[in-house]
Order: C-alpha cells, then structure tokens, then sequence
C-alpha cells in the first residue's frame, strides 16, 4: 500500500475523546472522514444545555477536529446532520452558516429518535485538504 493511501488517525484535545470504538476522524490521502459530533464540552465531556448550545458545539467540535488533520470546514464536501426533532432544522442552517462557508456542502438531514447521551444533535464530515 503506497503512503498516500495509508490510513491517519487524527486526534485533537479541542474536541470530545472518542468515546467507543472509534477515532475522531480517519485521513486517507486528501480525504478526511470525521466521526458524528454531539454536543459535548471537550473540556468536560458533559453536554452543553439546549439546542442552541448543542449546535455550535458540534460545529465548534467539528471544526477543531477539521484544523487537526490539517483543514478547516470549508474542506467540508459532506455533511450529515442528524436531529432528534427535525423542527430545529431551520435553526441548524442559521447556525451552520456561521461555521461553514459558502459554497455549502452536499447534506443530508435525518430525523432520528435518539442519539448517544442524549444529544438533539450530530453532525458528521467528510473534508478534501
């Protein structure tokens, strides 16, 4: 296997610790796979109060993990944002605006009952660095 295909596993403290049998996100070559991010505080590991909160955590979450395998969101090509009340979808794009810019990424929406802890929200990433 030739180094450019090899897998790169990135970790960064300004994000939750995994917690499961996983890794915050895989690099392979210019493609970076990022796990779900709930809202948890990285300094914590308890989730933040609200919707709100909940929503600029996973953004903030996703972006540290974005900067540690060397990008930002705007690498973002995919996005998958999962909710646990499809009613706050109109606020995830309000907020989501303020995190990844334009031009937007391919998304998907998924209306689900129930995610890890208890979160309302998770959105997962797929970046080209």
């Amino acid at each position: 296997m030739s180094t450019h295909n090899e897998k790169r596993i990135i970790a960064t403290a300004d994000a939750p610790q995994a917690i499961g049998t996983y890794s915050q996100a895989v690099r392979v070559g210019d493609t970076v796979y990022c796990s779900g991010q709930i809202g948890l505080d990285p300094d914590t590991m308890l989730m933040v109060d609200g919707i709100d909160a909940q929503i600029h955590r996973v953004f903030k979450n996703l972006a540290a993990v974005a900067h540690a395998a060397g990008g930002s969101l705007g690498h973002a090509v995919r996005l998958t944002v999962f909710l646990t009340d499809l009613g706050h979808f109109a606020k995830v794009n309000e907020i989501m605006a303020e995190y990844v810019p334009q031009p937007y990424p391919a998304r998907a929406a998924v209306g689900v009952a129930s995610l890890p802890r208890g979160a309302l929200v998770e959105v997962d990433a797929v970046l080209v660095v």
